[in-house]
Formats: structure tokens, sequence, C-alpha cells
């Protein structure tokens, strides 16, 4: 079982992106540009995935608001080496290989797109756009630059998430037929007057609730997993429990998928405390689900093969989403390997959700080109 963790460890930094990579000739460690604002997201977990990320020797920081220094020296410590009042400084003065951007979702396009201007790959928070047709025109700028376009849905490289992959591409299920997505998360913060007066509960701010905040790393993980992009979307979205907050608190939709397969996935903040998972697919040959115990397991049955096999794979404990995740998004822009996630999948989870939106409020089904 250890050389099992291992090796999901190591497949763990391995993705797929749409064009070739060639590995730079130099290979001394980077420069990655952070930029943020007072609103910025995850910038502790982002902090301490370059500081150990090996591939990473120097961040510089754009930080207008000044709130993020002090983190940024806390946990960079010595690689932390120049603070910028601005973006505009920071790309005059230095030459980073990738530039990791977190802050609200209104704000994010213009950043995104002065970071691809200047040269950058970009690994952004997400939603990072309040429309798909927003960060479409990001995508096919950063296409026509040849540089990377990465939301940051770290769940991707979770070793369970990789197992499942795996198990789908080597035929274990056969044809996939239906899957079913749980994504719940704890309701308190809703009831508290800071979330309320933040971005993250306000539509024209952050693009929409529960579904581009959380919701979307399983709406992802569904397309990932099966190899499948969602095609169809209808359902029901809204303020289910009242809370004075501008965003859905749940969701409830129903998909099809290009290869016939349809699907459910219920997203919402529904628990007292904690958060819950469930992933399940079934197919012609069997089905497999990921629990959500910790450390995640998937749980597989298979009759693809001579004998029918019924199967558990434990995922590692140790595992961090963002670390390897940033990691890969580096070695990436560096061109060592491919990347985690291509900006054609970072824009079709972005038109499932706002087809949600639009299917949710016209009470009919959403067809996506």
């Amino acid at each position: 079982m250890q050389d099992i963790r291992m090796r999901w460890s190591w497949l763990a930094v391995v993705g797929f992106m749409a064009f070739p990579y060639t590995a730079l000739a130099d290979q001394s460690p980077s420069t990655v540009a952070v930029i943020t604002n007072e609103t910025g997201a995850h910038l502790g977990a982002y902090f301490r995935s370059l500081a150990d990320a090996p591939e990473v020797g120097r961040v510089v920081l754009a930080d207008p608001d000044g709130n993020a220094e002090a983190l940024a020296r806390e946990l960079l410590d010595q690689k932390l080496t120049a603070v910028y009042t601005g973006e505009a400084a920071l790309y005059a003065a230095e030459t980073p290989v990738m530039a990791l951007i977190t802050m609200e979702a209104r704000k994010a396009p213009r950043a995104i797109r002065a970071a691809l201007e200047a040269g950058c790959h970009v690994l952004a928070e997400k939603p990072a756009c309040l429309s798909a047709e927003d960060f479409e025109g990001l995508v096919t700028l950063a296409e026509s630059k040849k540089r990377h376009l990465m939301l940051a849905l770290a769940n991707r490289l979770n070793p369970e998430i990789q197992k499942a992959k795996e198990l789908v591409e080597a035929g274990a299920l056969g044809r996939v037929y239906a899957l079913q997505m749980n994504l719940i998360d704890e309701q308190s913060r809703l009831r508290s007057t800071a979330y309320q007066q933040s971005w993250f509960a306000d539509r024209s701010r952050a693009g929409g609730g529960h579904l581009t905040w959380l919701g979307i790393h399983g709406l992802d993980l569904t397309m990932y997993v099966t190899g499948s992009t969602i095609r169809d979307v209808a359902g029901f979205v809204g303020n289910i429990g009242g809370e004075p907050v501008a965003i859905e608190d749940g969701a409830a939709l129903s998909l099809r998928y290009g290869n016939g397969a349809v699907g459910t996935v219920l997203s919402g903040y529904f628990l007292d405390r904690d958060s819950g998972t469930f992933f399940k697919v079934w197919g012609a040959k069997g089905w497999l689900e990921i629990t959500s115990e910790r450390p995640r397991q998937v749980r597989w049955f298979s009759t693809a093969g001579s004998e029918p096999v019924s199967e558990v794979f434990d995922g590692a404990a140790d595992h961090s989403p963002y670390g390897a995740f940033v990691r890969a998004c580096v070695r990436a822009s560096r061109g060592e390997v491919e990347a985690p996630i291509t900006g054609r999948e970072c824009l079709r989870v972005l038109q499932v959700i706002f087809g949600a939106y639009g299917a949710s409020d016209r009470g009919k089904t959403v067809t996506l080109e």
C-alpha cells in the first residue's frame, strides 16, 4: 500500500494541457509573481505551496493594499524578494514565469489579461470572472500567446481522483452510463456578518455562490474523471436557507454528457459543520465510488476481466491539494510537465455553471456549444 501511495503522490504533480511542452533550457529555480489585493483568497495556502516548491526560487508580490505582505514574509521567508504596490511596476522590473492571481471575481479578468500580456503563464483563483464570455476572451488570448491559463481546481490531483480516472480510462467500468456528485459544505459561514459583507456573498462581485466557489470543483471532477464534457444542463438554483446573502446557497443540477451519460450534482451549504462529498460512477461493466471519510477511499466493482473484481484504494492522508497543484502549475510553466488543467477545460466548467443559472432562471434546459 505504501508503494501505491508513493506512486500516486508522484502522479499528483502531472496533468494535461492543450499544446506540447518544451523544457526550459535554464532549469534554475524560477520567479513567480503573486498578484492580490485586500480580497485575495487562500493566500496562506498559496504562499506555503510556493515556499515548499523547489522549482520556485523567488516570489515577487504585487500588494497595493499592503494587507498580504506580512503573511507573505512569514510563510515565504527569504523567497520573498520584492514587494510592489502594483502590477505595472512589478512587470516593468520582473520577468516571472508564472503569475498567481487571487482576487475577487469581478477584478480578476483585468489582472489575468495584464499577466498574459506580460508573457506570464497564469494560475488564478476561481471563478476569475463574472461570466463565461469574459473568461473565453482570456482563454483565446492565452492560446494566442501560447501561455497556460489555469484555474485553481486543485482536487484534480488528489490521489483518489487520479485513481478513479485511471480506472475509467482503463475500461474497468466499461462505457460510463451515469454519475452522481454531492458536494455539501457547512452553512455557518452564511450567518457570519463578515461573510455577509464580503465579495463571496455578492453575486455581482463573485459571479455566483456555492456553485462558483465550491460546486465548481465537483462539476469539473465529473468531466475530468469520466473524460466526457457536459453538453446539457438543467436544474434549480436558489437561496434556500434565506440568509441575507445575494448568492445561491444550494443547487440541484441534471446533466447530460457528450458520451451520452447522464448525471446529477447536488451543491450547497447544508451542513452545520465540516463538509461531505460523495461521488459515484456507474458503467456497463461496473461502478466506483469515492467516499467522504478521510483518507478518501475509492471502492469499485468491475466485470471487465475474466473474473469479477471488488477492490478498495486508500488515498494518502497527508496529501496537500494546493501544494501538489501549485507545484504542477509552476512545473508546467517551466515546460517540465503538462499542465494540470487547460484553459478550455476551465472555460467549460464555467459555461456549465452560468448555463445552470440560466436554466434555473428560465426553467429550460441549456445546451452548451
